[in-house]
């Protein structure tokens, strides 16, 4: 049977980190992050920027477990974890935000209280 789930190294290293981040820290999120990152690329989610300026939330930190795509525009100044972006939806957000990777995320040591997870 064919193994289903990523092969891309840099996915596997960031499932890696999040179960370990999990571990470490006790804290739920992250292990669910890392389960929805397991799944087949066509399974994660793909976000719009559209829909990203339109949630409302007091957290710091949108974090997409998928792809950021760029249709759409920013109004006002996002912080944005997600695990690939699309290069236009990078220069958009980066001209008012923030864009990290999932890893670099970890590595500033973001709160588990200031993320909101989108789908």
């Amino acid at each position: 049977m064919k193994g289903r789930g990523p092969r891309n190294e840099e996915v596997l290293q960031a499932i890696a980190l999040l179960e370990k981040t999990s571990r470490k820290e006790k804290k739920v999120i992250w292990k669910d992050i890392a389960e929805r990152l397991k799944k087949p690329r066509r399974r994660r989610a793909s976000v719009n920027l559209w829909k990203l300026g339109s949630i409302k939330s007091d957290k710091k930190y949108l974090l997409v477990p998928g792809k950021v795509l760029g249709f759409g525009n920013v109004e006002k100044a996002l912080n944005v974890v997600a695990l690939e972006y699309s290069e236009s939806a990078k220069a958009k957000i980066l001209e008012k935000g923030k864009a990290m990777s999932i890893a670099e995320a970890l590595e500033a040591k973001i709160k588990p209280s200031d993320v909101v997870i989108i789908c």
